[in-house]
């Protein structure tokens, strides 16, 4: 039985970019950072609101993968917020352009969608 996700792995091009991205940029709490010699990697442990939740890595020369959100395999990664028009309003004063604003049109929440610097799609999803 599933209690319920543990982490999510991300593989970054750009480890100091991707770094500052979700660590000065979208506020998450590094719990720990690794470099693994023999590998010629990081592993960066982040929380997301105290929980640790996301595994970023570096690799030397990674394959690039398609993205974008009707890219085969994860589609996006969706964090949930209290208030979307102010968290919108955050990510735009950190030079993060976000799309507009949707209503989900089965629950009534709103939603919009931002990307990180290798283009993977994210997700803001209002509470």
């Amino acid at each position: 039985m599933f209690n319920r996700i543990h982490h999510i792995a991300i593989i970054c091009s750009d480890y100091e970019k991707s770094k500052d991205f979700y660590v000065n940029k979208l506020g998450f709490t590094i719990l720990a950072e690794v470099y693994r010699a023999e590998r010629k990697s990081y592993k960066l442990d982040l929380a997301v609101n105290g929980f640790y939740q996301i595994e970023l890595f570096s690799f030397e020369n990674p394959p690039a993968r398609p993205s974008g959100p009707e890219a085969q395999g994860l589609r996006h990664l969706a964090f949930e917020v209290d208030n979307i028009k102010l968290e919108t309003g955050r990510l735009s004063d950190q030079g993060i352009v976000s799309e507009a604003i949707r209503i989900d049109e089965f629950t009534g929440k709103r939603f919009t969608f931002f990307a990180d610097p290798d283009g993977l799609p994210l997700e803001l999803y209002e509470a």
